[in-house]
């Protein structure tokens, strides 16, 4: 074997992938859409009422690629979610090393499976948020003339507090994914089987040798 070789496994398949990659794009869409229309500073931006159409443009995509992907890769979707909002005794003991993984380090990490506690702990956030937002967003597009000045009130509130989760959510992905240099898994669908072993061990662990490639 080539001392250049590399042995690596499949973490994403292209939907998956697909659907990554699309909700980053309509999700800083609807971020820079947004904040057009919040910031007083930026109220110059919405002249012409461009900003607010796109934002409800971008808003298709944002809601249906996820519930696509659900409709046609249930097994996969169910499995994330219910893995999202699992957590065992290593899970907790992860958390207790979160502080040295936050700043690069992998040492005494517990065993982890496809996804970690920290990645659980991310998609969970997602998820809520991402009802959140929805709802409060129709509620706002739709709701002017039943819900009243306190209701359209609330619900502009928790679409902007999930907005704010989601960013900071999205701000700690991106950092992790250069932190371990994880951005090929996403581009590429693929892994090196060290990140894999030190990632998720226990996944890696229970995949077969055929799932492993050599390049």
């Amino acid at each position: 074997m080539s001392s250049e070789s590399v042995r690596l496994v499949q973490r994403y398949v292209t939907g998956q992938r697909v659907i990554h990659w699309a909700g980053v794009v309509t999700f800083l869409l609807l971020l820079a859409t947004g904040l057009v229309l919040l910031v007083p500073g930026l109220s110059s931006l919405a002249a012409g009422g461009v900003s607010r159409l796109v934002h409800r443009i971008a808003v298709a995509p944002f809601v249906l690629l996820p519930i696509l992907y659900g409709l046609f890769n249930p097994q996969r979707a169910r499995e994330l979610i219910v893995e999202s909002f699992t957590y065992t005794r290593q899970d907790v003991a992860w958390f207790k090393r979160m502080p040295g993984y936050f700043f690069g380090s992998t040492k005494d990490l517990p065993p982890q499976g496809r996804i970690n506690a920290g990645q659980k702990l991310h998609h969970a956030g997602t998820f809520i948020m991402f009802v959140t937002v929805t709802v409060s967003g129709f509620m706002l597009w739709f709701g002017k003339g039943q819900l009243g000045p306190d209701g359209l009130g609330l619900a502009a509130i928790a679409h902007d507090v999930s907005m704010l989760g989601l960013t900071v959510l999205l701000i700690g992905h991106v950092y992790f994914t250069f932190v371990y240099d994880a951005l090929s898994a996403m581009l590429t669908g693929w892994v090196t089987e060290e990140y894999a072993r030190l990632e998720h061990p226990q996944w890696l662990a229970e995949l077969p040798e055929s799932a492993i490639v050599v390049k």
